[in-house]
C-alpha cells in the first residue's frame, strides 16, 4: 500500500512521504490563492474551493483564513457556512452535512499521533474520519477530535472539545463536551 492508501484506510502511515508532502503543498497553494482574492469575487473563490475540496454543495461559503492538509478529503453539503479562520486537518475524510454553521476558529482534526516517542519522532501518524450531520452548529473555537460523529440538528457550544460521538438534536458544551439537554427537532428545510 502507498502511504496515502494507508492514511485513508486508518492505518499508521508516514506523514513525511513525498507524495503526501506534495499534496499538502498543493492545498496550501490553493488556500493562498483563495485568500489573495478580492472579497467581492465570490465566483473566483468558489472556483478555487471546487478545485481544493472533494465536494462543496451549492450555496455553501467558506470564509478567508481557512486551512486544511489536503482539501480533497473534505465534503461540505449544500447551504453550509464555514466562518473565518477554520482549520480542517483532513488526513481522513471530513464530511459536513447540508445547512451546517461552522463558527470562526473551529478546528476539525482527523490526524492523531502515537503516544510512544520513537514512532512519533519517525513521522508515523494515523487518521480517523469525522462526520458532522445535517443542520449542525459548531460554536466558535470548538475542537472536534479524530473519529467523532456529530448527529443531525446538534449544537456544539463555543470552546467545546468534542472527543466522542454526539447524538442528534442535543446541545453539548464543555471540555470534554457533554450533552446538557435535548433540543427541539424542527430541522433545516
Amino acid at each position: 500500500m502507498t502511504e496515502r492508501e494507508k492514511m485513508l484506510a486508518g492505518l499508521p502511515y508516514n506523514g513525511m512521504d513525498p507524495d503526501l508532502l506534495a499534496a499538502r503543498h498543493r492545498a496550501r497553494a490553493l488556500v493562498q490563492r483563495m485568500d489573495a482574492l478580492p472579497p467581492e469575487d465570490d465566483p473566483a473563490r468558489r472556483a478555487v474551493l471546487e478545485e481544493l475540496l472533494g465536494f462543496i454543495g451549492p450555496a455553501t461559503q467558506v470564509m478567508p483564513g481557512f486551512r486544511c492538509d489536503y482539501g480533497g478529503n473534505i465534503r461540505i453539503g449544500a447551504n453550509s457556512y464555514v466562518n473565518f479562520s477554520c482549520v480542517f486537518l483532513d488526513c481522513a475524510p471530513i464530511t459536513l452535512g447540508d445547512f451546517c454553521q461552522v463558527a470562526p476558529s473551529v478546528q476539525i482534526y482527523t490526524a492523531t499521533h502515537p503516544l510512544e516517542p520513537a514512532p512519533r519522532a519517525a513521522g508515523i501518524e494515523s487518521a480517523h474520519p469525522v462526520t458532522v450531520g445535517r443542520n449542525v452548529w459548531l460554536g466558535g473555537g470548538c475542537i472536534v477530535l479524530p473519529g467523532v460523529t456529530i448527529g443531525d440538528d446538534t449544537v456544539v457550544g463555543a470552546g467545546a472539545v468534542v472527543n466522542r460521538d454526539l447524538p442528534a438534536g442535543v446541545l453539548a458544551v464543555g471540555n470534554p463536551a457533554r450533552v446538557v439537554r435535548a433540543l427541539g427537532r424542527g430541522g433545516a428545510p
